[in-house]
């Protein structure tokens, strides 16, 4: 699944070496943490929300494929 994501999320930024993809296991549930340069979170989050809803909504189907639950959280950078 982190494939996936990096596949949808790299083409978004400008800075391709900071997109950091963090997977936590939670028994059936799958959280992936997306981290980017702080120039491209606006990109990766588009305007209202659109962009970030539509990779969480590719990304549900793919975990609905392998039947598990995922969250796809967008964290700034540390």
């Amino acid at each position: 699944m982190i494939d996936l994501l990096k596949t949808l999320v790299e083409p978004l930024v400008d800075n391709i070496n900071d997109v950091r993809i963090d997977q936590i296991d939670r028994g059936n549930t799958v959280v992936l943490e997306i981290r980017v340069n702080p120039e491209d979170m606006g990109r990766v989050i588009g305007r209202r929300g659109r962009r970030a809803q539509a990779i969480r909504s590719v990304m549900r189907a793919k975990a609905k494929m392998e039947n598990k639950r995922v969250i796809v959280d967008i964290v700034d950078p540390e």
